[in-house]
């Protein structure tokens, strides 16, 4: 048996000259995007084949299902199958350029005001490149440092809070009070926050208050209890913690394969509530470098017929969250792998130099 004979646990066993032809084939339908024959097949292998021969070869991989035939057409397409053996084993990756490497970093590298601000740069940023989808994990950080923080009164007993953390991740958020609090109040309260917590992680800051109140909420002066009630709201954990950005989903709308107006609705449905979405990036969170998922291998109906590519984003260690690319199966493996995988290096990089 040949090196290119031995495939990955749960394949059968193709030799050479039929794990080429399934190569040409996949990678010409990712190109055309039309079902390809054998007459194209004989001309392009390479092999000197003749349109018989390539046509008993596809058989055969048609009958491992690894190949399918479209009902209107002579020729054939990859199966889910198909595409995961053509990952698995036959796959060449074309790595990025210097050049290219270089201009990702100009552009992930930008000041954002926020993480949220930063993801959607990322996530169009890969929509634009593939003409795919992108999608961006807002990161998950265990620990957050408080650096600043503003009390801002609004009318209906609300409050803005603009919170500096880390080294330069700005969130705004409005919060609901039990009164209404004057400017003077709440710039205490802030000066208060500041000079005793400023460097401190929020959560702790927030528990320790939290304590004081109850150990000794009847002898809280007034500053005291305008402190706790801002911190107790304004210092828990971000409501969009758990979201992500999602960018580029009409993007697939050029694609035929994906072109049947129920499937759109039902995806760009699941780009809206993205909690599908979320699951499966969740799943990725747990997983070392870049993640395929073909089909019905992410686990959700609505995502048969694309392809999810991910990895994860990492700093000091811990991951922080998950970017990837969504579109059909017919995609340029060979380029969004790198991509993703080098974008993922890079976002790492900038929220390292934030931290």
């Amino acid at each position: 048996m040949n090196r290119m004979e031995s495939t990955a646990a749960g394949y059968p066993a193709l030799n050479e000259r039929t794990q080429h032809v399934l190569k040409v084939l996949v990678e010409r339908y990712i190109r055309d995007g039309q079902p390809v024959g054998s007459r194209t097949l004989s001309r392009d292998t390479g092999l000197d084949l003749s349109p018989a021969t390539v046509r008993n070869v596809m058989a055969d991989l048609e009958e491992f299902g690894y190949l399918r035939a479209p009902h209107t057409s002579a020729g054939r397409v990859p199966t889910a199958r198909g595409y995961r053996f053509f990952i698995d084993a036959l796959l060449q990756l074309k790595p990025l350029e210097e050049q290219e490497v270089a201009a990702l970093r100009r552009r992930i590298d930008r000041p954002a005001s926020s993480s949220a601000e930063l993801a959607h740069t990322v996530s169009d940023l890969l929509s634009g490149i593939t003409r795919l989808a992108g999608v961006v994990m807002l990161p998950r950080r265990h620990s957050a440092t408080l650096r600043h923080v503003e009390f801002l009164p609004l009318s209906d007993n609300r409050v803005l809070v603009i919170l500096v953390l880390n080294a330069q991740e700005v969130q705004n958020r409005i919060i609901q009070t039990q009164r209404p609090y004057s400017a003077s109040e709440l710039q205490q309260a802030a000066n208060y926050l500041n000079a005793h917590f400023a460097g401190h992680d929020i959560q702790q800051v927030r528990g320790n208050l939290l304590d004081e109140l109850r150990q000794t909420r009847a002898n809280l002066d007034h500053l005291m209890q305008t402190v706790v009630e801002m911190a107790e709201q304004s210092l828990s954990p971000s409501p969009d913690v758990d979201d992500c950005v999602v960018v580029g989903q009409t993007q697939l709308m050029q694609y035929a394969e994906l072109s049947d107006l129920d499937k759109l609705r039902q995806l760009f449905e699941a780009f809206n509530h993205k909690r599908d979405l979320l699951h499966l990036f969740d799943q990725c969170l747990r997983a070392e470098g870049v993640q395929i998922f073909i089909g019905e291998e992410s686990g959700f109906e609505v995502l048969e017929g694309c392809s999810v590519v991910t990895a994860p984003y990492t700093v000091e260690g811990q991951v922080l969250g998950v970017l990837g690319i969504i579109g059909p199966t017919r995609m340029a493996y060979d380029r969004v792998i790198p991509l993703v995988d080098v974008t993922a290096r890079l976002l790492a990089a900038t929220l390292d130099g934030q931290a």
